[in-house]
């Protein structure tokens, strides 16, 4: 079953597949742990029941999501060793202790004490309940910090030496940790990943707000959620701005294909394409709609700084415009729509109508899954963009790859995928579902629980509500 490709390519899409399968979990879990701390932290502070309303519906939705999260992502560690057995054998020394760090400091942790966030309130007390909540929370983090190592170092390799069979090995691991376009991609990530989930929990308000105007649960959610939005997503383009410009100066032939520039400009005043249809073949975007100047102010910030374009690169080591020309411009045509989005809310939280605007209420729904969007047209843009190397200029991807028949790597992408849209399908129907349902009005004292560790006697005639004030 190989539909006529070779195994590269059908590995390449493998790949491809689960990962895209796999990215949106993290994206979400990432930004829902935070939340799920400051709604804790809220409700311990102020006392309002509304914010441990919303905990307690939140958290059921986190451990969903993180669940799938977890199964999606032990299928990418078992790619590495059955369709890119190369890749790791030379790779293997650098980027395996990396990984291995992840799983240490990052799953253990957010392993250990996701039972007692999730259950554990009852028993611990609200203050060690809320270092549970803190810990998971943080472990997200280092997640993200660890897996976005070992993809930036894939993008800008430092810190190595090679040996005589062609193996990476470490010689400085603060080097390869922090790598040059790491600060970049791990802010753009985790940020993106906090958008994500502000306006999945936007929408949720949104959706809760049409249906019942006056319910203080829908309400927090919104508000929370369109800070959020007119908050960071002026922090995220900024961050992008700088992650444009680190790209710039260490895979410019990336940027070039983005930006759809087959031809270098020596003298800088560089136009910006807004559309077009770039085509590889014949090194040309048909169509274009271009901004004069504007690309220079965008890329380099100077009008005069030259750019090189594609065909500064043998064509052997350029990428293929023609996907990631749309995919950044859909990830930023995202973005600008997410500061609209945010702009918006101040506007009519300035004018004392936040929870009357029906108009914005339809569009923060509609633009619950562009985080999810944004995320995917960025990992695109970001991977597609390396080609046709898996180590930025040193390991080609057709170098990589197991020595496989086509029809295996292709009868198992069948099984992925069918695999995937049941299992996960099924998932995010499920999460759907948890999420149409309106928060509990009312929280029973039970759910408070007692300030004191577990292990030690209440007073009988002490309510947990008293108590925990």
């Amino acid at each position: 079953m190989d539909f006529g490709f070779s195994a590269l390519d059908l590995a390449r899409a493998q790949f491809a597949f689960t990962i895209s399968a796999h990215i949106i979990f993290p994206a979400f879990s990432i930004g829902l742990a935070s939340f799920l701390m400051v709604l804790n932290g809220l409700w311990l502070w102020r006392g309002d029941p509304v914010y441990l309303r919303l905990f307690n519906y939140w958290k059921t939705i986190f451990a969903v999501v993180f669940g799938m999260g977890v199964v999606s992502g032990i299928v990418m560690s078992y790619q590495f060793g059955t369709n890119w057995a190369v890749f790791s054998d030379k790779a293997g020394p650098v980027i395996g202790p990396l990984m291995g760090y992840e799983v240490l400091s990052a799953f253990f942790l957010e392993a250990g004490f996701l039972g007692i966030m999730l259950f554990g309130r009852e028993r611990v007390g609200p203050r060690l309940h809320m270092a549970a909540t803190t810990i998971v929370a943080a472990g997200t983090l280092f997640s993200a910090f660890w897996i976005l190592s070992v993809n930036s170092w894939m993008q800008t390799p430092a810190g190595y030496t090679i040996n005589e069979v062609g193996q990476f090995i470490p010689e400085d691991w603060l080097a390869i940790i922090f790598n040059p376009s790491f600060p970049y991609r791990l802010v753009h990530m985790v940020l993106a990943a906090y958008l994500t989930t502000a306006f999945v929990v936007g929408a949720v308000g949104a959706w809760h707000l049409m249906r019942s105007p006056e319910s203080a649960s829908a309400r927090v959610m919104f508000s929370m959620a369109m800070w959020m939005a007119l908050i960071v997503t002026p922090i995220q383009i900024v961050a992008g701005d700088a992650h444009g410009l680190n790209t710039l100066e260490h895979q410019p032939a990336k940027i070039a294909a983005m930006e759809g520039h087959f031809e270098g400009y020596p003298e800088g005043r560089v136009p910006l394409i807004l559309f077009g249809i770039p085509d590889d073949k014949a090194e040309t975007v048909h169509y274009a709609v271009e901004i004069p100047l504007l690309g220079s102010l965008i890329l380099t910030h100077d009008l005069d700084t030259p750019m090189q374009g594609l065909d500064a690169f043998p064509p052997e080591d350029r990428p293929k415009s023609a996907l990631i020309f749309w995919t950044f411009r859909i990830m930023v045509a995202a973005g600008f729509a997410m500061l609209g989005i945010g702009l918006w809310s101040a506007f009519a939280r300035w004018k004392g109508r936040l929870y009357q605007a029906k108009w914005l209420h339809r569009a923060a729904f509609v633009m619950g899954p562009s985080g999810f969007l944004a995320v995917l047209c960025g990992w695109i843009t970001t991977e597609v963009g390396r080609q046709p190397f898996t180590v930025y200029g040193l390991l080609r991807t057709s170098d990589s790859a197991s020595t496989l028949s086509a029809a295996s790597v292709g009868t198992s992408l069948v099984a992925f995928i069918l695999v995937y849209f049941f299992v996960f399908g099924s998932g995010t129907f499920y999460v759907l579902r948890l999420m149409s349902k309106r928060p509990k009005d009312q929280i029973s004292l039970d759910e408070i629980g007692p300030t004191r560790s577990a292990g030690i006697t209440q007073l009988a005639g002490l309510s947990h509500k008293g108590d925990a004030k």
